[in-house]
Order: C-alpha cells, then structure tokens, then sequence
C-alpha cells in the first residue's frame, strides 16, 4: 500500500448495521400481516429486499434514465419484496418501514475507531445516499465531524461508477493513488480499486471472493482491525 492521505467511508453496510436495524420492523409487520408462507422468515425478506435494492441501483446507473436517489431504490426493492412473497399493503404500510432508515444502527466497532483514524487521515464520507440523508445521517446518527460528506448525488451515478470516485477525488483533492476507500461491499471495492483508490474489505458478512480483477489491497474482521493495519 501506498502513503494514505484520506479514507473514505461506505455508510451502508460498512458503518450502519443495516439488518439489525430493520428486522425488528420487518418481524412486527409480519406478524401483523399473519403471513403463512413457510418459506418466508424476516432474515429472507430482508435479504431478498437487500439484494433486489442493489439490481435497482445498478439498473438506475446502467439504463442512464436519470438518477432516482438511494432511498427511493430502497423503497422500489421494498415493494419488489412485499409483491415477491405475495403480501398485500398500503401506502402508509410501506411508509412506516422506509421510516425505519432515519434511525440507523452503527456496527460497534465503529465509533471509537474514528477518531484514531482521524488523527493522521482526512476522513469522508463516500456514499450512494441522497445528499440531504446523509447530512441527517451524520449529524444524528454517527455524530462525527467528517472533513466531508460525498453523495452519489453530485455526479447522477451510484458506485461502483468509476465517475463516483473520480469525482470524490477532486472534491477533496488528492490523487486517487493517496485515497483509501473502506467498504465491507465487494462491488464498492472494485469500483474504487479500477478508479486507482486503494481498498480495505471490511468482511462482515465472510462472503466468497469474486473473480474481478480489481481486489482489495487488505481485509480486515472490523475497524478494530483496520485501524491496526494502518499502524494505530
């Protein structure tokens, strides 16, 4: 690895525990719905809904039909999901579970490891949330005075659009080669290694290797790791 000069940081995933903050809204209005598929378990709905947000982005960003905003694909996947496993709803139905995502959970391990890392590195937000989402998120959520908050929003592409990270490098004005970019998402690592960014995978979720050629230059278990392979 080359000399840092600044991380920057996925929210989703990587410092917000999504799961854990959405499955209890899930539990409660499956089981307010009486649902008797036996296939159907609040860790399924959430990954069927998680992944079919992820085909929503990368359709937003391949199709170039304009670029809809992070929670407007959360809501989109959410419905896929609900229609996928056969469950009527409303409106304000689904307006109670979108709700959920102005009150995210940090992953633990978060919090105290930033300020560490703030000592020698400038520190960004790097994000495919909506400008106004992250700036709530931050300031009531993770509480921490970042150098800056970059959405997708400025350059219309959700990661792993190279345009993302080239955009975020002038933004803040180092060269990509300085810039770490730390993601527990494996398309997010591509995306910043084939931009010239340097990459640590934090492996929450112990997922396969993929074949891209573009791979992390380390993986860590958490920010307690991360921030010890960066020598603190």
């Amino acid at each position: 690895m080359k000399q840092i000069e600044a991380i920057t940081f996925d929210l989703f995933g990587t410092i917000f525990d999504l799961k854990s903050t959405l499955i209890d809204s899930i539990t409660n209005y499956l089981s307010i719905k009486r649902v008797s598929n036996t296939k159907l378990t609040p860790d399924s709905f959430w990954a069927i809904w998680r992944e079919r947000q992820r085909i929503e982005q990368f359709q937003d960003s391949l199709l170039m039909a304009g670029h809809s905003g992070y929670l407007e694909t959360a809501k989109k996947a959410l419905l896929y999901t609900l229609r996928y496993y056969s469950i009527s709803f409303t409106d304000s139905e689904v307006n109670m579970i979108m709700d959920e995502w102005q009150n995210l959970k940090m992953f633990p391990d978060v919090i105290s490891e930033l300020p560490k890392l703030h000592s020698l590195y400038k520190l960004v937000v790097l994000s495919n949330g909506d400008k106004w989402f992250l700036d709530h998120l931050v300031k009531d959520c993770i509480n921490f005075e970042f150098d800056a908050v970059i959405s997708v929003d400025d350059v219309g592409f959700f990661k792993p659009h190279p345009s993302v990270y080239h955009d975020a490098s002038k933004q803040i004005q180092i060269e990509p080669q300085y810039i770490l970019m730390v993601s527990s998402n494996r398309f997010d690592i591509t995306g910043a290694r084939s931009a010239g960014y340097q990459a640590a995978l934090v492996d929450r979720y112990h997922l396969p290797k993929d074949e891209s050629i573009f791979q992390p230059n380390i993986i860590v278990e958490d920010f307690n790791e991360l921030s010890k392979s960066l020598g603190l």
